[in-house]
């Protein structure tokens, strides 16, 4: 029998969608995709394939997992299998300079941004584009590794000190730092290509913005002042009636790029021009934000993969 099969890395973050499943009577099965043997010569099971690989795989010890999935979404790809969030949306997950590119192709604005490789080079290309500024990992996750700088003597010591971490992929991105009016971005959340929500976060307290429980709890363990949970109750507030232009240019540029589901990160300055700095295909939800606003992506999510399933059983029917 076909079913939905579940592409990760991280168990815990999968307990909502179990619990989702349960309740709509979803069959499905869990690809933990840390190591593994993938046969190239056999077809894949029918079903349909969600792929909810994260780009901070690395910082879990499962440091090949974004390869690996790679090579397995390129096997289901070849066979036709049906696939939310396909080797085009892993691309983007684990790049952010193809993250901007892709965006900058639908005239989505991007803070600027110089990617570099090589620590040497890091000053010069931050003298190139000025401050304020921040450097962060082109493939990160969760705010990971992002650091914010007012002048090149703080990026000078910074670049000297053991705080300095090397990106996994080598590339480190010098950016434009975004000064909003008010210390909050907003995240979309688009599930099956459609906007479902915007959640505003507060980032008074630092930039792990990651709104799954796990975070939080493991931004306790490391001591972090950014952790959602010791955070003020409103760090995660789903935003009633929200409006903006862009939308429908965000759910073509998801389409174009293979992704079904997303959260993607924006900020405004204060002359209220809108920057979209991040897009997360393999995204969570705050369980009290939604809780208050009577949302819920992980059923939202469970719902449309679903009926996904009972699409793929009709056509093999026919």
């Amino acid at each position: 029998m076909s079913k939905v099969f579940v592409i990760h890395e991280n168990s815990i973050w999968v307990e909502p969608l179990r619990t989702a499943f349960a309740e709509l009577k979803t069959p499905y099965e869990e690809w933990f995709l840390d190591q593994g043997v993938l046969n190239l010569r056999a077809p894949p099971p029918e079903g349909v394939f969600y792929n909810r690989m994260s780009a901070s795989s690395h910082t879990r010890d499962h440091r090949y997992a974004a390869e690996y999935t790679g090579a397995v979404l390129a096997w289901l790809e070849r066979h036709g299998r049906t696939i939310v969030n396909d080797s085009r949306a892993l691309r983007l997950e684990i790049s952010k300079v193809a993250q901007y590119e892709a965006l900058a192709a639908f005239g989505i604005r991007t803070p600027d941004t110089i990617a570099v490789v090589g620590k040497d080079n890091i000053a010069e290309a931050a003298k190139e584009l000025g401050y304020p500024l921040i450097l962060k990992h082109n493939r990160g996750g969760k705010g990971l590794g992002v650091r914010l700088f007012l002048s090149s003597a703080a990026l000078d010591e910074h670049l000297t000190s053991p705080e300095f971490e090397d990106p996994v992929d080598g590339i480190t991105l010098v950016q434009r730092y975004i000064q909003a009016p008010e210390p909050f971005i907003t995240r979309l959340e688009f599930i099956g290509g459609r906007f479902v929500y915007a959640v505003r976060v507060d980032t008074s307290q630092g930039f792990e913005l990651c709104p799954a429980d796990a975070c939080q709890v493991d931004a306790v363990a490391i001591g972090s002042a950014a952790c959602p949970a010791v955070a003020p109750s409103e760090k995660f507030r789903i935003v009633e009636g929200y409006e903006n232009p862009l939308i429908p240019t965000y759910e073509k540029f998801l389409a174009a790029n293979g992704i079904g589901i997303a959260g993607i990160e924006v900020i405004a300055d204060q002359d209220g021009r809108i920057y979209t700095y991040d897009v997360n295909t393999n995204t969570n939800y705050n369980p009290d934000a939604e809780a208050r606003a009577g949302l819920f992506g992980m059923l939202t999510i469970a719902k449309h993969l679903d009926h996904l399933l009972k699409e793929t059983r009709t056509a093999r029917a026919a």
